[in-house]
């Protein structure tokens, strides 16, 4: 069985299942995650809603949610896992990536 680009834990699953229901609108698909130049490490990874898989575009179906990654972002994701943790002061999406070579100390940027 071939192994997916990005896996999500069971908590980063049910997150996506809860902001694509209270999205408001129903042709939201999935979520989108890619990286972008920024922070202070040189990357910032980016999660946002997806109506649609764009062009080139990889499609992971995990846990009964989909995730397009953008492809620009395929090499750098290869491998992560993708968990959501929420405490007293924070939440979010964070991944466990074994591409990433450092991590700013906000834990905000990486760098590839």
């Amino acid at each position: 069985m071939m192994q997916n680009v990005l896996n999500l834990t069971d908590t980063a699953a049910n997150r996506v299942k809860s902001l694509i229901a209270k999205s408001g609108d129903d042709s939201v698909q999935g979520l989108r995650v890619g990286v972008k130049q920024g922070g202070c490490s040189g990357m910032e990874y980016f999660v946002e809603y997806a109506s649609e898989k764009s062009a080139m575009e990889e499609e992971v179906l995990d846990k009964g949610v989909r995730i397009f990654i953008e492809p620009a972002a395929f090499m750098f994701l290869l491998g992560s896992t993708m968990d959501y943790h929420e405490d007293r002061l924070t939440s979010g999406f964070t991944f466990e990536n074994p591409n990433e070579k450092a991590k700013c100390g906000c834990g905000q940027s990486v760098a590839f």
